[in-house]
């Protein structure tokens, strides 16, 4: 039976047929309202909602009649005309406006308003709730999807939250902890634990394992995940050998059901040979060159030291390497739109920038901050995340939360001198209530919202704009 009744008027209700000289509008009758569009407004809903059948059978039935609310009608309605929720919509709760989006079938365009990446806005954010996991675990990773689906790992355990925020589920896994996780849809997640062997594509709507991807050393030796990072056609993953003597990156076809494509940064460990002792623990895809940034760090005799190596994955080459001896990081995120790497060192604890079109060994780095930490050899850098998200770079400092920004000095960012010297400033996140708390662990980006975990909570904290916030 169709979702809106036949109203075709009778003798003595042909007041409601509102015949229209203009065979482009459209009447409806939603929970005794009138309300009157036009067809290429309707249409925008696609050919798929009940927007569109509206259109089609109102010449023939005349004013159709869906017994639903009038007022959230109205405010999908609205929607339609101006791609747009009103403001008004801020009165009612978002559960109810996702509940009447998925009766109508236009989900995809109140999620498009809602929760846009290009509503993000960086200076604006505020904590605006937090979302409760189950159990004792605190959150060991944190994955997002474009429009604001987050799936976080705690214990053996997934739990996942739609884009609205509103729809939660948690499966169960085979790990006893999950360290690395990666969203690769709303409802599909790629895990891997660094005491358990390989990488495990789950399907998290029906809680079963969808493939394991391994790896295996010349000794035939289990592998355990270390990173996992993904472009929009492959899926990389960072293995090292159970008995930690080899390590090697893997690229699998994403839109290949998983197959593998090619190996590279495959190293057999030989004495004292650190450099190749150490695994990438962190993977980015740089789009704008096609290379994949693979870093990692090792604690030795001599200190902590890492590298920083971008790989081009169709020959298998290193293009540009770092290796990080004094200050090493403590995490490096790249910027597309910046067109640099950042660091914050676990030494000072400062941020530092290295500015890709120069890039040439470790004496790229530029020290945002006070230089003179670089040799405090205090620490104060441990556990410090940094994360990238537009033209603004997001460091962990303990509790608190630096927004780092590129100043331009009159002049746009394309039409910056090579040589002119880059400026950039920092300012401290949230309002005062927002400040301190437990250490930040994870960082993620969404929508147009920000994700945090605490060191020993049992819940992730929700950061978005103050005016666009329901």
């Amino acid at each position: 039976m169709s979702p809106f009744a036949d109203s075709r008027p009778s003798p003595n209700e042909s007041q409601r047929k509102m015949p229209d000289s203009n065979p482009n509008i459209v009447t409806v009758d939603v929970g005794g309202q009138l309300f009157q569009t036009t067809k290429q407004t309707l249409t925008l809903a696609g050919s798929k909602s009940l927007f569109s059948k509206i259109s089609d059978c109102s010449d023939q039935y005349g004013v159709p009649f869906i017994d639903r609310d009038p007022e959230l009608f109205s405010i999908l309605l609205s929607l339609l005309r101006t791609g747009h929720l009103p403001s008004k919509a801020k009165a009612f709760d978002l559960e109810d406006l996702v509940s009447e989006a998925l009766f109508y079938g236009m989900e995809n365009l109140l999620v498009t308003s809602h929760s846009n990446p290009s509503q993000f806005e960086a200076f604006n954010l505020e904590k605006s709730l937090v979302l409760p996991l189950s159990g004792r675990d605190s959150p060991s990773a944190l994955s997002t999807t474009q429009y604001g689906s987050v799936h976080v790992a705690h214990g053996s355990k997934i739990t996942s939250f739609d884009w609205s925020l509103q729809r939660k589920s948690t499966v169960l896994t085979q790990f006893t902890a999950i360290d690395s996780l990666l969203a690769l849809s709303p409802n599909v997640a790629a895990a891997g634990a660094t005491d358990f062997s390989g990488l495990q594509v789950i399907d998290l709507d029906k809680g079963f394992v969808r493939d394991t991807l391994t790896w295996e050393n010349v000794t035939r030796s289990s592998s355990t995940v270390q990173a996992i990072g993904c472009s929009p056609q492959y899926l990389f993953t960072s293995f090292e050998s159970g008995r930690r003597n080899s390590n090697s990156i893997m690229v699998y076809d994403l839109q290949d059901t998983f197959r593998p494509v090619v190996e590279i940064g495959h190293y057999e460990i030989f004495g004292a040979d650190l450099d190749s002792a150490i695994p990438a623990t962190k993977l980015n895809w740089v789009s704008s060159h096609n290379l994949l940034m693979a870093s990692g760090s090792h604690s030795g005799p001599s200190g902590i030291l890492g590298n920083i190596k971008f790989w081009d994955i169709r020959s298998g080459n290193v293009v540009w390497e770092l290796k990080e001896k004094v200050d090493c990081f403590s995490d490096v995120a790249y910027s597309d739109n910046l067109s640099a790497i950042f660091k914050v060192g676990v030494n000072s604890g400062e941020v530092f920038f290295a500015d890709l079109r120069k890039i040439e060994n470790e004496n790229s780095w530029v020290c945002l901050g006070d230089g003179r930490k670089v040799i405090n050899g205090k620490k104060e850098g441990v556990g410090c995340k940094i994360e990238s998200r537009g033209n603004q770079i997001f460091c962990s400092k303990g509790g608190d939360l630096e927004l780092w920004s590129e100043v331009l000095l009159g002049f746009s960012r394309n039409e910056r001198n090579d040589s002119e010297e880059r400026v950039f400033r920092k300012n401290l996140m949230g309002g005062v209530k927002d400040v301190g708390g437990n250490r930040i662990t994870r960082m993620g980006f969404g929508g147009n919202k920000m994700f945090l975990t605490r060191k020993s909570q049992q819940f992730v904290e929700v950061w978005q704009s103050s005016v666009r916030g329901f």
